[in-house]
């Protein structure tokens, strides 16, 4: 084994919300901590036990060599390791920096989609269960969450209900559809038979797409991550997409993702509306983190890890 998924770190002292934040209050949902004599045991996904892959570290302490920190723009290398790791990855073709913009976070670039789609008091529909980062997001900034959901087949997979979703898209006079591929919580990778019937229902109604798929890289197996955006030309035209390396290489204390939208009007609007707060902008940590997590020895790190 090439890398250390073995060693244990001693987080503590570091503020770690999965370490140091047991007992607190910080989120409101925290375990408490456990009795005398037991220690803490942080079983998170998106906040991993062990290092983040090498290339990323290298790739931040080279820019930290020169100490100049002012005012930047993404520089080319940003916008093409994101296009390159999309082609390897999920088999993406012809994706330009164009319909590449930055987010300090996927939650921030849910907000400004669904800002865009929607007025503030109208219905969202989503599956249950849902991560709770959506309903939290979604609720503090005024909109009404409609649940369809998810059902076990015969053989215990979850699946969607098309019917009790179309119903309920026509009930509540929904305009737009919060997606998340892969699935969380129930880890879903959904079938293209899926994805189809998906498109085809929501382009019945006209029903615009935010695609929450930062969990697309961590996939166990040979079932691949299909980009909702590629399933037809309306998802692809109707659809906000939104990644991010920090599920997939334990950088979720470190801002930064990014939206893939394709229609030009579209992708204008919503850069607008991620303007609007003056918070929408990136760091210089963020675009270094990305590039060694995507073009220097990141996908090694990940394949290994997987």
């Amino acid at each position: 084994m090439k890398y250390d998924f073995i060693s244990v770190m001693d987080r503590r002292g570091k503020d770690a919300l999965a370490v140091d934040g047991i007992g607190k209050t910080v989120w409101g949902y925290e375990p408490a901590l456990p009795e005398e004599g037991f220690d803490i045991i942080p079983m998170w996904v998106a906040d991993m036990n062990f290092p983040t892959a090498p290339a990323i570290t290298e790739a931040i302490s080279e820019r930290l060599s020169h100490p100049a920190f002012g005012y930047f723009e993404p520089r080319k290398e940003y916008f093409d390791s994101v296009i390159s790791w999309q082609e390897r990855r999920n088999g993406v073709r012809n994706l330009t920096p164009e319909a590449i913009g930055y987010e300090n976070g996927v939650l921030g670039g849910v907000l400004s989609a669904l800002n865009t789609f929607c007025s503030r008091g109208d219905s969202v529909l989503l599956h249950s269960p849902t991560y709770i980062g959506f309903s939290g997001a979604l609720k503090n900034n005024g909109f009404r969450m409609v649940f369809s959901p998810l059902k076990q087949d015969d053989s215990g997979i979850w699946r969607m209900d098309l019917a009790d979703m179309e119903k309920k898209i026509r009930q509540e006079h929904i305009h737009a559809f919060l997606f998340c591929s892969p699935h969380n919580p129930t880890g879903r990778v959904w079938d293209p038979e899926e994805l189809s019937g998906l498109s085809a229902l929501l382009e019945k109604y006209e029903v615009r797409i935010v695609s929450d798929e930062i969990w697309s890289d961590l996939i166990l197996g040979d079932k691949p991550h299909i980009p909702f955006q590629s399933v037809s030309a309306y998802t692809r035209k109707n659809t906000v997409a939104l990644y991010a390396p920090s599920k997939t290489f334990n950088l979720a204390g470190l801002i930064g993702s990014y939206h893939i939208i394709y229609d030009r009007v579209l992708r204008e609007r919503v850069e607008k509306e991620s303007s609007l707060c003056s918070y929408n902008e990136m760091n210089v940590l963020s675009m270094y983190a990305l590039i060694g997590a995507y073009s220097h020895g990141g996908e090694e790190w990940l394949e290994e890890l997987l």
